[in-house]
């Protein structure tokens, strides 16, 4: 990784540093890019450092996979699961990814329910005064997606609208 992605891009910040404990006080938000398999899979990727972490994320993610529903959010592309983890900390289950794995050269981020799943992140964080977190290059990796697009859509969603977000990067 070039230092360049070290800077501060639009109030998108890429830090070094473990997603799961977003730096900063007040209420946060931890955004992700999840599946829309039915039952939802989960067992990849930054979910497992989730699941380390806490229950609930999965657990949630999981009961709105079979039932279909989640505080009146149906269990569809462009849809996102707040799950409350911490008294200031919220996880974003977005459904963003169509299956798993390429299938026929696709792959599974799907870049329109992304954007739908960020304007909600946005509202939801302007509701509670929170701020945004992330795995870095959350939705380029098993996802597939191009992160230089991701990173666009992310500005373009929420830190041009007057939110910063941070990126969590482990190396």
């Amino acid at each position: 990784m070039d230092t360049a992605d070290y800077t501060s891009n639009s109030e998108l910040k890429v830090v070094r540093g473990d997603a799961t404990c977003p730096c900063g006080t007040g209420t946060k938000i931890i955004m992700h890019v999840c599946n829309n398999c039915i039952p939802g899979k989960w067992g990849s990727g930054f979910v497992l450092a989730l699941s380390r972490k806490w229950s609930s994320p999965e657990d949630e993610y999981r009961k709105w996979s079979v039932t279909g529903k989640s505080c009146r959010q149906t269990f569809a592309l462009g849809s996102v699961q707040f799950v409350q983890v911490e008294e200031d900390l919220f996880v974003a289950n977005m459904i963003a990814q169509a299956g798993v794995g390429r299938r026929g050269g696709k792959i599974p981020l799907r870049y329109q329910a992304l954007e739908q799943c960020l304007k909600k992140v946005y509202d939801f964080a302007v509701a509670k005064g929170a701020s945004v977190h992330c795995p870095y290059k959350m939705g380029a990796d098993r996802a597939g997606g191009n992160w230089e697009l991701i990173k666009e859509m992310i500005v373009s969603c929420i830190c041009s609208r007057g939110k910063s977000v941070t990126c969590y990067s482990l190396r």
